[in-house]
């Protein structure tokens, strides 16, 4: 019993000295300081000026270089159509046949009518010459001079008329062949052998367009022409006389056609329902893919931008109304930030107006965990890439 009691005893004594050194080191314990949080990592692109050919990519339809709407200048019977609708015709080539009877019968008798008159002029005249001669003599009276001078002038007139008369005669009857006026690609016909035709009729009998070189329209409006003055005013942007004037072309598909166009001439009046000028610019076509009235895209040169700021859209955020923005790194390695002006989106890359300055560090990746005035760490610095002055600013209306 005694040895079971001394047990009990040594086992309360364990545990009071367990409890009290879990209460003592439980008394010891204090809150420890949390380690302060790193410092966030970014990517910057510095920004440097390049050289940039600025474009405008305007909508626009192609149109005929020349259209010729084939009339008749004479009344008559079509005797045959001579060419295939839809091929190629050239200037001078025969196109319909009138009848020509008619106007050879009606030159025919002109030229009779003419020689008649021409007959009776020599002895008209010889008639008044002795007249002249008598009167002196007074061998014929005053009035009969007069009567001869008057049939002589009359007998000129006649001759002079009738002559007249042939050369229109010559004109019909050489009008009874229609004949193409322009090199170019004729369509279908509006009337068959057999019909009859009036002169200067209102539906033409076909129409033919040169197709090569081919002319493309494309409207730029009053506020793009005014932005692009003021501009070349301000020096900001700068002409490039070699190739100022070429315009390339989209087609419908998106394939850019092959060759190159000049820019023509720029219309001076505004169209008062659209609010723009038109952009006549002329391209080769020599295998006929442009068509009138096809609708294309045109590329057109505004001019060269010396000191431009190319950065890439991912640097670029938004404030809660919109307006553009970048966060970069101050001098002091702290962020900033940055309201932007953007002008038009080149590729994957946004053009500044304003809002940066060369040598501006501009945070890539880690916008998320950055804020103005935070303390950040570059972890990689990559210089903005070249344009190389190539011509791929566009800015599409």
């Amino acid at each position: 019993m005694q040895l079971r009691a001394k047990l009990i005893v040594r086992s309360i004594f364990l545990s009071a000295v367990l409890s009290g050194g879990l209460l003592l080191s439980g008394c010891d314990r204090r809150p420890q300081a949390q380690p302060p949080p790193p410092v966030p990592e970014v990517a910057v692109v510095t920004v440097q000026q390049q050289k940039v050919v600025l474009t405008t990519e305007l909508p626009g339809r192609t149109s005929a270089y020349r259209i010729a709407e084939i009339r008749p200048q004479v009344n008559g019977l079509i005797q045959k159509r001579l060419f295939t609708e839809g091929s190629d015709v050239q200037a001078g080539q025969e196109l319909y046949q009138i009848d020509p009877a008619p106007f050879q019968a009606a030159l025919n008798n002109a030229k009779a009518a003419l020689g008649r008159a021409e007959a009776m002029l020599p002895a008209i005249r010889l008639k008044a010459e002795r007249f002249k001669e008598a009167v002196v003599d007074r061998a014929v009276s005053q009035q009969a001079l007069d009567d001869a001078n008057a049939a002589l002038q009359q007998a000129a007139a006649d001759a002079l008329y009738w002559r007249a008369t042939v050369e229109t005669a010559s004109i019909n009857l050489a009008y009874a062949r229609i004949v193409s006026p322009i090199s170019g690609r004729i369509g279908r016909s509006n009337v068959t052998d057999g019909a009859i035709v009036t002169a200067y009729q209102p539906v033409p009998l076909a129409t033919i367009q040169q197709l090569d070189p081919i002319y493309v329209d494309v409207p730029q409006s009053t506020t793009e022409l005014l932005r692009l003055q003021r501009r070349l005013k301000e020096k900001s942007l700068n002409r490039d006389g070699n190739d100022q004037n070429k315009v390339q072309l989209k087609l419908e598909d998106g394939t850019l056609y092959p060759l190159e166009g000049t820019l023509q001439f720029r219309d001076i009046s505004v169209d008062p329902t659209t609010g723009s000028v038109i952009l006549r610019a002329v391209f080769p076509n020599p295998d006929g893919v442009l068509l009138p009235g096809m609708f294309v895209r045109g590329v057109a040169k505004e001019g060269v931008n010396a000191q431009a700021i190319l950065i890439p859209q991912q640097a670029v955020s938004r404030d809660p109304r919109g307006n553009p923005m970048a966060m970069v790194v101050e001098t002091d390695g702290k962020v900033g930030m940055r309201m932007l002006e953007l002008d038009r989106a080149i590729g994957d890359q946004w053009l500044v107006s304003t809002g940066l300055a060369p040598g501006d560090r501009v945070i890539m990746e880690g916008v998320q965990r950055v804020r103005p005035g935070a303390a950040v760490k570059i972890a990689s610095a990559d210089a903005a890439p070249t344009n190389n002055a190539k011509p791929a600013a566009q800015k599409s209306n």
